[in-house]
């Protein structure tokens, strides 16, 4: 089984490891709604209930392929879904918290996934025009309301979580958290931990490096995040990041596991308060994303691994200078 876990004091319980739907819609090349469908039918018979889009990826679409997909069994799953950008098309224009955008947008995402409530509504990304408190506050009216039963932030800094989880209690912090992107360690890790808050991160194989299946920028198609969007993937620094990714490999061989269980054992280790959310759009590696749950990694390998990205390095950011800008840091 894989069993389950708590984000945050409020009550949501959720599988060991969650789903990341994005890519089934959006950023990583072209969708396959087959697949994907199937995909999402594999996990709720393996035990997986977190299931992780948002109004932007497609733009909506992600969420009509999960408000489909949930059909008749809307029991059991927990739906968690985002606010916060401002969409044009297929791109971002900016961010909006304004508690009338965020009505909006709740009560078109209850229409795209066919549902009467979102389990768990995440503030996307931090708007910097609008108090923090006044964003907590219009969740807390929607909870109140019963559209909307848990908050989450997502790429917030510490002291903007200090500041909602006073209106509004937060259960859960979705930032990118991985083996080589250790940015929460210092502040914001600490602060959820202190307050009770469940953390879920997302791009927990570091966009493919961590699972071994990583290629040059220029090798991924043009409609894919990695071609342009992801420093990582670019020019020398995909040569410097393939030796952090090569001792999980070598790790991995040794215990007869894969690069990404590796990756993911490591992060399930760090407390029970962690969810990943692997994304992926295929039933094959949903299955070895899962078997990490099994894993369990001795104190010499975790320390191991700890010292992977400290001696090594990353090279690069993680986004590019646009995304960058957008991150509450």
């Amino acid at each position: 089984m894989l069993g389950k876990r708590k984000l945050g004091r409020q009550g949501l319980e959720v599988s060991k490891l969650g789903l990341g739907c994005m890519g089934m819609s959006h950023a990583y090349g072209a969708p396959d709604d087959v697949e994907s469908a199937a995909t999402i039918d594999r996990a709720i018979e393996l035990g997986v209930t977190l299931f992780d889009t948002a109004e932007a990826y497609g733009p909506f679409t992600n969420e009509e392929l999960l408000g489909r997909c949930f059909k008749g069994r809307r029991d059991k799953v927990v739906i968690a879904t985002k606010f916060g950008f401002v969409l044009d098309g297929k791109s971002r224009s900016g961010v909006d918290s304004r508690p009338s955008h965020i009505r909006e947008v709740v009560e078109a995402s209850l229409r795209w996934l066919q549902t009467d409530r979102i389990d768990l509504l995440y503030q996307h990304r931090v708007d910097p025009n609008v108090p923090i408190e006044d964003v907590a506050g219009a969740v807390r009216d929607l909870i109140a309301e019963g559209k909307v039963l848990y908050f989450g932030l997502s790429e917030a800094g510490a002291e903007t979580i200090r500041r909602a989880h006073v209106v509004q209690p937060v259960s859960a912090l979705q930032s990118e958290y991985s083996l080589w992107e250790r940015n929460l360690d210092d502040a914001v890790l600490p602060t959820i931990r202190e307050l009770g808050i469940g953390l879920v991160p997302f791009s927990p194989l570091g966009r493919g490096f961590l699972s071994g299946q990583a290629r040059r920028a220029e090798n991924y198609p043009a409609d894919d995040f990695r071609s342009w969007g992801d420093p990582r993937f670019q020019g020398s620094n995909f040569d410097a990041n393939m030796a952090v990714a090569d001792t999980v490999r070598a790790l991995a061989a040794e215990r007869g596991a894969t690069a990404a269980q590796v990756s993911l054992a490591w992060l399930l280790q760090l407390g029970d308060d962690i969810v990943p959310i692997p994304g992926t759009k295929r039933r094959t590696y949903l299955e070895e994303n899962l078997a990490a749950a099994q894993l369990v990694l001795t104190a010499a390998e975790i320390a191991r691994l700890n010292d992977v990205a400290s001696q090594t390095g990353v090279a690069g950011q993680r986004y590019n200078q646009h995304d960058l800008d957008m991150l509450d840091r």
